[in-house]
């Protein structure tokens, strides 16, 4: 009976982080065959909506499976946060099928679209589904491209670490989905032109295995021709436990325990005397 209750915690789990992907991709990767096959918006509206993309999936799956929505996010909770490593792999894989269904419903809705800006489905739209060096377009190689995924990844994750630690002065009234979220916005403002800040293996490969087998023949390589779709995985991954090594061992270590509370004299948000 335990196991079954465990087997169904966990399919609970799985289907959470399903759907909390599916609405973050629906609205990310949405938005970008908008400005790029109708031109309808522009670079800020593309990092908006992929911040209100990351809020509204944590708050659809936050209650369920914490809200991960992103392998990397996965990967260093279980490193440092004492996450189980047996649902690592189950949850990676729901996060990449959520993202992949949402790409599909995407390139579904926006085809007539794509296929009149891009008869060939080329490079020329292929980054609304995956990222590409440089956005297709400026110098940028792979190894640039791979060291900018490290890190705008661990920029993430140190801050998504802060937010969630109760330790710290995390966001409380389940404010830290938003403020997730302006912190996707400000990734994408910040660190979006060397390589599309993919900053998730699910988000990017998920809606790349989509657009390949909806007429994407080239979608596994970059403008140059180069294998690619390996950058937005591993180096995010490797992003991600830097971010958290980071805040646990420059922050983390430094903070009173929850026992006994902060030290004497200090004025916590808490506290009605707080400005």
């Amino acid at each position: 009976m335990a196991e079954q209750l465990r087997g169904r915690g966990l399919l609970g789990e799985m289907a959470a982080e399903f759907t909390g992907t599916l609405v973050l991709i629906l609205f990310g990767v949405a938005v970008v065959a908008q400005v790029v096959a109708a031109g309808v918006g522009d670079h800020d509206s593309i990092a908006w909506a992929w911040g209100l993309g990351v809020t509204l999936g944590v708050y659809v799956s936050a209650r369920t499976s914490g809200a991960h929505i992103n392998p990397a996010v996965t990967v260093a909770l279980a490193a440092f946060k004492g996450f189980s490593w047996h649902k690592v792999l189950p949850y990676c894989l729901a996060q990449t099928a959520g993202a992949f269904v949402a790409a599909l419903i995407v390139r579904f809705n926006y085809g007539e679209v794509l296929e009149k800006a891009d008869p060939g489905l080329t490079i020329k739209t292929q980054g609304v589904f995956s990222t590409l060096p440089g956005n297709g377009s400026l110098p940028v190689g792979t190894w640039g491209a791979f060291r900018d995924q490290v890190i705008g990844t661990a920029i993430l994750l140190l801050l998504v670490f802060a937010l969630s630690d109760t330790r710290n002065t995390a966001p409380m009234a389940n404010l830290a989905p938003f403020v997730i979220g302006l912190v996707v916005v400000a990734i994408g403002m910040a660190w979006g032109s060397n390589a599309g800040y993919a900053i998730n293996p699910a988000r990017d490969f998920g809606p790349r295995l989509a657009s390949f087998l909806t007429g994407y023949e080239t979608a596994w390589q970059d403008q140059y021709g180069q294998l690619y779709f390996w950058v937005p995985i591993v180096a995010p991954l490797i992003g991600g436990l830097i971010g958290a090594f980071l805040y646990e061992i420059l922050v983390a270590r430094f903070l009173p325990s929850e026992e006994t509370g902060p030290e004497v004299g200090r004025v916590t948000p808490e506290d009605p005397r707080h400005p």
